[in-house]
């Protein structure tokens, strides 16, 4: 057995027996954590890389091999990005508590196509399908439900009129929130925008939920358009005025692009604008382990004492 296989099954075998404390949990996945990270680094550049060896599941959740036709031949190609590009800076510490309490952790995924999953083979395929699977890989035997609520088309007052329904309901303890492409493509002024962002991280803010921002896809259609470098702007700068995460797919992507020297093919459906297949489940993977880390952090789990949670629990 590899030493990076050894050290992965001592860990979940350690995670089993450590449900009896908080702190115990954070130091234990704190430290296997490092030592992976060790192993890893001695085994290449700082980077987060995965070849694509869990494709999209089948109907029951089980994993289906990817196949030849995967635009570009995507099915060898590795899933790779610079580590800053998916690291969080704020603590999830409602994802955090709900983990370490053992408690079921509802994520909900919502935003337009690209969330709904436009471009991809089968809604399993989506990008929010595929981190439940990657987050029960990374947590297992937890209860984890991430809910799918895109909808094709819509710009971010039409999510934030969904809030009460489509979110709010549902109880969450982790909102991802993916906004900006439609307006870029419908050449809508940025001013309103940002205001109306400020605006819906607040009401989501609001029912102790953590909140992670994902931007706009770099893909041609994208491109084209003048106002997608202010947008992207926008939201980077919105998220921290709003001490809320950013999960910046636009600069990984561009990455894939111009310092992998992917081709769009790879990982850009034939409309030119949504992702596919092989983008949704990198992006998935990526996103999962930003999740992971950012709800395992020591210094949050100082920060946060039990007996503070339990004196101030979620009124939703």
């Amino acid at each position: 057995m590899s030493p990076n296989k050894q050290t992965k099954f001592t860990c979940r075998a350690q995670a089993a027996t450590a449900a009896a404390g908080f702190a115990a949990f954070f130091a234990m996945h704190s430290a296997c954590a490092q030592q992976l990270s060790a192993q890893g680094a001695s085994q290449g550049p700082a980077q987060l890389t995965a070849h694509m060896a869990v494709p999209p599941p089948g109907p029951s959740g089980a994993a289906k091999p990817l196949t030849p036709s995967m635009p570009g031949g995507a099915a060898g190609v590795a899933c790779v990005a610079p580590t800053e590009l998916v690291h969080f800076e704020q603590p999830l510490v409602h994802t955090m508590r709900q983990l370490a309490n053992g408690q079921p952790l509802t994520i909900v995924a919502i935003g337009s196509s690209s969330t709904a999953g436009a471009g991809a083979s089968s809604p399993d395929a989506s990008y929010p399908s595929r981190l439940a699977v990657e987050l029960r890989a990374r947590f297992p035997g937890r209860d984890i439900t991430v809910l799918n609520r895109g909808v094709n088309g819509e710009e971010t007052t039409n999510m934030m009129a969904r809030f009460g329904a489509d979110v709010i309901a549902a109880h969450p303890q982790l909102v991802l929130w993916q906004i900006g492409t439609n307006s870029v493509l419908r050449d809508h002024p940025l001013n309103s925008h940002g205001v109306q962002l400020h605006d819906g991280i607040e009401q989501l803010k609001a029912t102790r939920a953590d909140v992670v921002l994902i931007d706009p896809q770099f893909a041609p259609a994208v491109l084209a358009k003048s106002e997608t470098p202010g947008m992207v702007e926008q939201i980077a700068i919105t998220a921290k005025e709003e001490n809320v995460d950013l999960f910046q797919r636009f600069a990984v992507m561009r990455n894939w692009h111009d310092a992998q020297h992917l081709s769009f093919d790879v990982f850009v459906s034939q409309d030119r604008l949504h992702m596919n297949d092989w983008s949704y489940a990198c992006l998935a993977k990526l996103l999962g382990t930003a999740i992971a880390e950012a709800a395992s952090r020591p210094i949050a789990a100082a920060a946060v004492h039990p007996a503070m949670i339990s004196a101030k629990p979620d009124v939703h």
